[in-house]
């Protein structure tokens, strides 16, 4: 949309009559009107620097060109920002909504052993204060008719900016793996977070917040305690194509801790389609008996973003 509105106006940017233009050279003239009417910031910053390379008795004038010019797109730049702002703030409950569809495998070692399906589906909404994100995940194998893997994980988490880069969150999340001894565990936090790190390239965010914690053990036993977590979320986009993550959070409580932390690459194959592997580890310090505390977990997915 910026494109439309932009090149008309600065097309006639380029073309507006000025004494400043009057004195360079028409060849000159005419090569910074072809590179405004672009509307290309960059290719205009080349031609501007060439002109007056070639020209330095006319620097003032080319400078003014370029100061209109950068103005114009500032301009552009600050109505495109408040159209999509007025959009965000006017969209119904069901719009604005991003997601991520996962298929694929697995290799588990630990409390189960083997080779199964994965599959999973994350959805994310991002307003001018809020961001919410939905997260589903699904590990599931049988083996001769007998459930061999079988671990499920839904969680909501909600977050607030509080600055841009210190931000309040709300998370809940359930969880079931009967191998590590529980049907069903809940999990409900809130705290601060923020963002160490945030550009392009690379995001860091960290947070921390008093938790809940309630275990529905496989055996008809049930635990409920008060937890402390810790959590961290790194993304860093190598190239155009190649992104790495590391997702990592602690579940801090007396009787039984839990450590998990998932590292992946993920490389884009175009259309919306993309391939991951990930490495998960968790840990659990006091699992129930005849679970062991370390499992891992090792995916390659299909992903197709939405």
């Amino acid at each position: 949309m910026r494109k439309l509105v932009q090149v008309p106006i600065l097309g006639a940017l380029a073309l507006m009559p000025s004494a400043a233009l009057a004195d360079i050279p028409d060849p000159v003239r005419a090569m910074i009107d072809a590179a405004i009417a672009t509307g290309d910031a960059d290719k205009v910053a080349t031609v501007i620097d060439l002109a007056k390379a070639t020209n330095p008795d006319d620097a003032a004038e080319i400078d003014a060109i370029a100061a209109d010019f950068t103005a114009e797109q500032e301009t552009l730049a600050a109505a495109e920002a408040a159209e999509q702002e007025e959009a965000i703030r006017n969209a119904g409950i069901f719009e604005n909504w991003t997601g991520q569809g996962q298929l694929g495998a697995f290799r588990s070692t630990g409390n189960a052993s083997n080779t199964g399906v994965t599959a999973g589906l994350s959805l994310e909404r991002v307003g001018i204060k809020w961001r919410h994100k939905l997260t589903g995940l699904v590990d599931y194998q049988e083996s001769q008719g007998v459930t061999t893997r079988e671990q499920f994980l839904a969680a909501y988490e909600a977050n607030y900016n509080i600055s841009p880069r210190l931000f309040a969150y709300g998370l809940a999340q359930w969880e079931r793996d009967t191998f590590q001894g529980f049907s069903a565990r809940y999990s409900a936090s809130g705290g601060l977070g923020y963002r160490v790190i945030d550009n392009e390239k690379m995001q860091l965010a960290v947070k921390a917040g008093p938790a809940y914690r309630q275990t529905e053990f496989v055996d008809g036993t049930s635990d409920s305690s008060i937890a402390g977590l810790a959590a961290l979320d790194f993304d860093w986009k190598i190239s155009d194509n190649l992104t790495f993550t590391d997702d990592a959070a602690a579940f801090i409580q007396s009787g039984n801790s839990t450590y998990t932390n998932t590292a992946g690459i993920t490389a884009a194959l175009g259309g919306g389609l993309s391939a991951s592997a990930s490495y998960t580890i968790e840990h659990d310090t006091n699992p129930p008996p005849g679970a062991v505390r370390t499992d891992t977990l090792s995916r390659i997915t299909l992903n197709y973003d939405f």
